[in-house]
């Protein structure tokens, strides 16, 4: 999907999905050893302190776990990878209620940090009943191997992505067969063959099995809906609780549903732009959304000639903003109505009107040396470029991407480059998962949704909703976040801990809550910036680290 988010942003296209490929549900043949919890690494657990523990103490409890579980489940007596697994305990007495095992999205999201984040998140309540177990995918953040393919890719100022002219179309089609070739040469174990949703799918059986429970509790967001539901419909009967928030439309998988995200996200921006003119006596970007939209999109263009250097003059690290280093960033704001994120951008956009290259760098700035974490951006790719055959025809998608970003032009072409690799990936490709296609499927499932999601959007939801008879969708219309579930609204977590605590679920197929409102700048609003190191997009939407 598309995220370098809070993450966690993503030949021929995803046609309708397939029945799963023979190989569906081997991890039947395989028992995995059970689990032995132990203390986690200092550095990781400096950072569920850092990140967490002002919403609860959650760095004084968490464990970590290996579990060895095979690279080809075709062959479980063949070559073992290691995922890792963190724990964070129920805080009750006596044995837990449950253990929920929690997926942040991507994919190539990090999801060992992400089970202290929603138990940090949950209600006292749900902290008393249930552990929550994060999990590292197969080749992402600590499991063994974790699989990077250049560091420097992402290095600032990026070239432009261009209205697809033929300067950034040659530019960016040699940048992106190259890192298809690099990923092939850093994998030494085959593993890039076996990082389909099917593989992920397994492990999760895996997991379950480890943990020793006879079914799986489940949270998962973003992609981790897809991941969720694909495992509800091979291991159907295995199935307790399923939450799925911010949905993946499986018939769109993954092509389509790249090219529909272009256009929920350029809405989506064109409204943030309406919501910075509202507020002209304190941004002065304009007073009406096409002069902050004509400043926007000027600005790229004066990036693209000259692109803002500054060095901080304590630690000399060198960021820079181009074209993409703005857009990739500015991404952001069509995840998420917050007023960290709307305020922090619409004042480091006016930082760069007033002359104040520090500001401007540091909300919209990335590295000019090799320091991203390349990881995650690596595993998203190994996910979807084999997940489905993607176009191979470059002049399918030079067609489609130029019609849309006639219309929709902030993200069309920096997406189409985010997953222009897929074009030259060496792993084979697979059938997607017919999800919802099993006579035994679970009919137990809440699902999670706003109706302007623009990472996935509401359309795929509703097709989601319709394969996963049985299911219960609790919508909350008018809102533009990408995955509801903790973000502020009382109904909505209200029905997330009915179902997990009690196993109620609306009477109604749908049901709809009230969306929150936008957000308002700070009292105070002076030219506060969000700080600290902007990855692209595959750090944030793609990483899961705005969801």
């Amino acid at each position: 999907m598309a995220t370098l988010a809070a993450l966690g942003l993503t030949g021929l296209g995803a046609t309708s999905a397939q029945a799963a490929s023979p190989s569906a549900g081997p991890a039947g043949g395989f028992d995995p050893a059970a689990l032995e919890w132990h203390a986690c690494p200092a550095d990781f657990v400096e950072t569920v302190h850092s990140a967490y523990d002002s919403l609860y103490p959650v760095s004084k409890t968490v464990q970590c776990a290996e579990l060895r579980v095979p690279l080809d489940y075709a062959e479980p007596d063949g070559t073992k990878i290691t995922l890792q697994l963190t724990k964070t305990p129920h805080t009750g007495d006596g044995p837990a209620e449950g253990d929920i095992v929690v997926n942040p999205g991507g994919p190539g999201g990090g999801g060992a940090l992400f089970g202290p984040r929603v138990f940090a998140q949950n209600s006292p309540e749900m902290q008393e009943a249930y552990n929550v177990i994060g999990f590292d995918p197969r080749g992402v953040g600590m499991s063994k191997p974790a699989l990077s393919c250049d560091k420097t890719y992402t290095n600032a100022p990026r070239p432009a992505y261009g209205e697809g002219e033929i300067g950034s179309v040659a530019t960016w089609l040699w940048l992106s067969a190259g890192y298809a070739r690099d990923c092939e040469r850093a994998d030494d174990i085959g593993l890039l063959d076996h990082v389909k949703t099917i593989d992920s799918v397994n492990d999760l059986e895996s997991i379950r099995k480890a943990l020793g429970n006879d079914r799986l509790d489940y949270y998962g967001a973003s992609y981790g809906t897809y991941l969720g539901s694909s495992y509800a419909t091979v291991y159907p009967e295995r199935v307790d609780k399923m939450v799925l928030d911010g949905n993946v439309g499986p018939s769109d998988v993954w092509y389509d549903a790249n090219l529909k995200q272009d256009i929920a996200f350029d809405g989506n921006i064109e409204y943030y732009f309406d919501w910075i003119a509202q507020y002209d006596d304190v941004y002065h970007l304009g007073d009406t959304q096409k002069k902050v939209h004509d400043f926007f999109y000027g600005l790229r263009d004066e990036l693209r000639k000259k692109p803002v250097r500054y060095t901080d003059p304590e630690s000399g690290r060198e960021l820079a903003v181009g074209p993409a280093e703005l857009t990739d960033v500015l991404l952001n704001a069509g995840y998420r109505r917050s007023q960290a994120i709307w305020h922090g951008y619409a004042a480091g956009l006016s930082a760069y009107k007033d002359g104040d290259a520090a500001a401007f760098a540091g909300t919209f700035g990335s590295p000019t040396s090799g320091e991203a974490d390349d990881n995650g951006y690596a595993m998203y790719l190994a996910t979807e470029c084999t997940d489905v055959q993607w176009p191979r025809s470059w002049w399918k998608w030079y067609r489609d991407n130029s019609r849309i970003n006639a219309e929709h032009p902030f993200m069309t072409w920096s997406n189409a480059w985010f997953n222009a690799p897929c074009l030259f990936w060496g792993a084979k490709a697979g059938k997607p998962i017919d999800v919802g296609n099993t006579p035994d499927l679970p009919d137990n499932i809440l699902m999670f949704q706003s109706t302007h999601d623009a990472a996935t959007p509401y359309e795929g939801a509703l097709d989601l909703h319709e394969r996963l008879d049985g299911s219960r969708m609790v919508v909350q219309d008018g809102d533009r976040t990408h995955c509801i579930v903790h973000r502020g609204s009382e109904a909505v977590d209200a029905y997330y801990d009915a179902y997990f605590l009690r196993g109620e679920r609306p009477d109604e197929r749908i049901v709809h809550v009230p969306d929150l409102g936008d957000p308002k700048p700070p009292a105070e609003a002076g030219a506060t910036t969000l700080t600290g190191t902007h990855a692209p997009k595959a750090a944030l939407l793609k990483a899961g680290v705005i969801r």
